[in-house]
């Protein structure tokens, strides 16, 4: 069975937490891996990303010389893509990089990311509730006597504040919430610090169907 020191607020070890081998025993599946950190990557895309098509540009109402005569070439307007000002021929117009990724294969990626922390043993569990105070010296001896790697990903419940306010200034260190932790932000850190509520919340995600 996978197992993780549990950490107390000094960082020394407390112990070991079993971890649930199904979430955090799992092969690791690169393909599905790499899918859906691109699927997370590309929905933060805000394909705003736009240029004026020669339609759209204001102008070009009247011929900028009559037709012949002139010893220049035809132009028939001043908006045309040949002309500075002009539009654009096949600009960025805005649209959505999101793609599909089946449920099924976002939980095996999720396993895979978390069981490979666990295998690393870059993985420990924190009692959060012994962080009584905001201190960040606290948090940063805590990470510093777990020989923590960086980057380190911290993740915390909802109800854990103070231990967020801990660690959000330090240096290298990241803090999620549970709900809000994807396979990328697991897969892109040499270190994971998970408090009680956060690993019960990953591993439910990691095993039960979701509901989207």
């Amino acid at each position: 069975m996978p197992e993780a020191p549990m950490l107390g607020a000094d960082g020394t070890a407390a112990g070991k937490v079993t971890l649930d081998e199904r979430a955090f025993g799992s092969r690791f599946h690169g393909p599905l891996v790499q899918q859906s950190v691109r699927a997370e990557q590309a929905a933060r895309r805000r394909g705003t990303a736009a240029t004026k098509t020669r339609g759209a540009v204001s102008g070009g109402g009247a011929k900028p010389w009559r037709q012949k005569g002139t010893g220049r070439a035809r132009a028939g307007s001043n908006r045309s893509p040949l002309w500075t000002g002009g539009g654009v021929t096949f600009g960025p117009q805005p649209r959505s990089y999101t793609f599909k990724v089946n449920r099924k294969e976002r939980r095996a990626a999720l396993r895979s990311a978390l069981s490979l922390h666990a295998e690393r043993g870059s993985l420990a569990v924190l009692d959060a509730g012994e962080l009584t105070a905001p201190r960040t010296s606290a948090a940063f001896d805590l990470l510093d006597e777990w020989g923590a790697e960086p980057p380190t990903l911290v993740v915390l419940g909802a109800d854990e504040e103070t231990a967020a306010l801990s660690f959000r200034n330090l240096a290298g260190v990241r803090v999620l919430a549970c709900e809000s932790v994807g396979v990328a932000d697991v897969v892109g850190a040499a270190s994971l610090l998970l408090s009680k509520p956060a690993l019960e919340t990953l591993t439910v995600r990691a095993l039960a169907p979701e509901s989207s």
